[in-house]
């Protein structure tokens, strides 16, 4: 049984994780959701045990004693290990590719409520953030989105072939936390880009995913990566 640690209160980067283990009927414990209140000690003692191969910053998953860092490369070994991804190199590294822009447009995402400084509160910057979010909401999510639609067009209804992979959860979860921080901008885009909202409804829609998607194991959207700030939305 594998181990996934992230922070236990948000959906977060842990989340395109926990989709994939869910839907894929892979056994794993998340452990620090399963220390409850003792949660964000119990995944800091953790990070700060010696490894010869540690993790930079969670999510991480340790699968028979191999500690494995950063979201894409857990989903690349998940995809490879369980049958998440083609079977086939290139499938596998186009689903990766796949994964990779997702992982971009999150950090752009994260990006617009703290485009100055990690470190300091959203308050302090929201002059720079609202400059920010307008040019993420105007050409960076049509972008993004327009080429997963264009990748659509010319396949089927998922985005490596006739099954779902890896990179279709973390669309769909993509397109969950963008809608979340910005549904009047979304509301508009959707329009333009129907195959990619036909993926994210049949992700819904996937029996392997029904009962994870409707139970109280699956965090809402709060103040984490994909955060609503009515000021940084627009149409």
């Amino acid at each position: 049984m594998y181990e996934l640690w992230y922070w236990p209160s948000i959906p977060g980067r842990g989340e395109f994780v926990r989709l994939a283990l869910e839907a894929g009927g892979i056994p794993y414990r998340d452990m620090a959701r399963e220390a409850g209140e003792e949660g964000y000690k119990a995944l800091s003692a953790d990070m700060a045990l010696p490894r010869e191969t540690p993790p930079f910053a969670p999510p991480y998953l340790i699968a028979d004693g191999v500690v494995i860092g950063q979201t894409s490369n857990i989903l690349l070994f998940l995809g490879q290990k369980h049958g998440l991804a083609p079977s086939d190199e290139s499938g596998r590294l186009w689903v990766n590719q796949l994964q990779l822009t997702i992982a971009d447009i999150v950090a752009e995402a994260h990006d617009t409520h703290h485009p100055v400084s990690m470190s300091a509160y959203y308050e302090d910057q929201k002059i720079e953030a609202e400059r920010r979010s307008r040019d993420f909401r105007n050409h960076r999510i049509p972008k993004y989105l327009g080429w997963f639609e264009h990748i659509l067009a010319q396949r089927w209804s998922w985005l490596a072939g006739e099954r779902w992979t890896y990179a279709d959860l973390s669309l769909f979860q993509l397109i969950e936390g963008l809608s979340f921080a910005f549904p009047r901008r979304m509301a508009r885009i959707a329009r333009d880009v129907p195959k990619v909202m036909a993926l994210r409804s049949a992700v819904w829609a996937l029996a392997e995913l029904k009962d994870y998607l409707s139970s109280e194991r699956r965090a809402p959207f709060s103040d984490g990566i994909f955060r609503h700030y009515p000021e940084l939305d627009g149409d």
